[in-house]
């Protein structure tokens, strides 16, 4: 009986964050701390945090960045768990583009136009996708050993974190992976 349940398979969440003022207004945040959740934001990371009663979660990841970490205490919260965190579930370093608006980097930037088009390379100071990739699959990976953690395993993060790990483990091709829409507030079950 022992052999069986080590043998039996996890349930994994990637959760995207809820909304932001940064997503409303199409700023790209990455690393930069203090994006808080809107008034929307708290009210999908609550309605999310009830819709997830039904699924037996053991345990909540989030990424230390505010918009992760909040919606996550909403998770936690609900089922009385504690709130770990994973440095390495946050969002893609863009280095110098941080703060700036998405449409005007795509008119005035040709290095960000490049970068969209082909994620896997990028200026210096920028992570490509196979860097997050890399990154954020290690530290899921890392929690997974963690048997005491349980089966239901839920992973509250970004949407390109979110988008890297469900190409790596669905085995999609990484450059497609930006093909993926990633609401705010929304779950990947693998």
């Amino acid at each position: 009986m022992e052999s069986t349940q080590k043998s039996m398979k996890r349930t994994l969440l990637f959760i995207r964050h809820g909304q932001t003022t940064w997503n409303v207004e199409h700023l790209l945040p990455g690393q930069l701390p203090g994006i808080a959740l809107t008034e929307t934001g708290r009210e999908q990371a609550e309605r999310l945090a009830e819709a997830l009663k039904v699924l037996p979660i053991t345990a909540v990841i989030s990424s230390p960045l505010e918009r992760a970490r909040d919606t996550a205490t909403y998770l936690a919260n609900t089922r009385n768990l504690p709130l770990l965190l994973e440095d390495d579930l946050q969002d893609t370093n863009v280095g110098h583009w941080a703060g700036q608006k998405i449409e005007e980097l795509q008119k005035t930037d040709p290095a960000w136009k490049e970068y969209v088009r082909n994620p896997t390379s990028a200026p210096e100071g920028i992570e490509t996708f196979p860097q997050v990739q890399q990154r954020v699959v290690g530290a899921v990976e890392r929690w997974l050993k963690q048997e005491e953690l349980g089966d239901y395993l839920a992973f509250v993060a970004h949407a390109d974190v979110v988008k890297l790990l469900l190409a790596h483990y669905m085995g999609l091709e990484i450059t497609r992976a930006g093909w993926l829409n990633i609401d705010n507030a929304s779950v990947s079950i693998v």
